[in-house]
């Protein structure tokens, strides 16, 4: 019988009670495993290293690094290593930040156990989730922002890519299928996946100013 690859999760919340409940729900599960546990930012990049989990849930505050400070650090650092942000906030501000830092998903501490195991593996299959209300914002931001109310001289970094190069981001944004694309493009513009391609795109008008052909 050929062995299951489990899920390695990194638990980081500054909450004993918090770590224990969500190792508790995890473990449950046949094909996830969580390896490791940290208490703030600085030991979750330090035990990321170490370890090199596929998925780590992030909580947001937590002391002198925060989690979106401690997402960015980790994908830096671990670019395979995904990260889910789990927290109670969902101002716009720490969303669009958490995206902007790496994290491939936004959930809230409200999800059920069968939500957030199905968020993992969601995360670990290479794709991105965000919670239904907070998505909602997601797409609302995408709206305004295409509608005109986008910061002067934003464009920053689209200008040195080639024609070939903005054909592909554009591919990225319009959710086409590429696994090619990241090495040379994303490191241009300093993004680490599709997610922070998709904002890029969309946050600029990049689709509107120059449409796939």
């Amino acid at each position: 019988m050929t062995e299951i690859r489990k899920i390695r999760v990194l638990i980081a919340d500054d909450h004993a009670l918090v770590r224990s409940g969500l190792r508790s729900i995890l473990e449950t599960e046949d094909e996830i495993e969580v390896v490791g546990e940290a208490g703030d930012g600085h030991e979750a990049l330090a035990v990321a290293q170490e370890l090199l989990p596929d998925v780590i849930l992030m909580d947001i505050k937590m002391g002198d690094w925060d989690g979106v400070t401690a997402t960015r650090r980790v994908r830096n650092s671990v670019p395979s290593s995904r990260v889910i942000v789990l927290t109670n906030y969902d101002e716009d501000e720490l969303v669009f930040s958490s995206i902007r830092a790496g994290a491939s998903g936004y959930l809230l501490k409200e999800v059920t156990g069968t939500q957030l195991t199905n968020a993992i593996r969601t995360v670990a299959d290479g794709f991105s989730l965000i919670y239904p209300s907070v998505a909602k914002r997601v797409l609302d931001e995408f709206g305004r922002l295409r509608g005109g109310d986008r910061p002067a001289g934003d464009d920053e970094g689209y200008s040195d890519l080639t024609a070939r190069e903005r054909e592909v981001l554009k591919l990225v944004a319009s959710g086409r299928a590429n696994k090619e694309i990241a090495a040379t493009l994303f490191s241009k513009l300093e993004l680490t996946d599709r997610t922070q391609a998709a904002l890029y795109v969309h946050n600029r008008g990049l689709l509107e100013k120059d449409p796939i052909r």
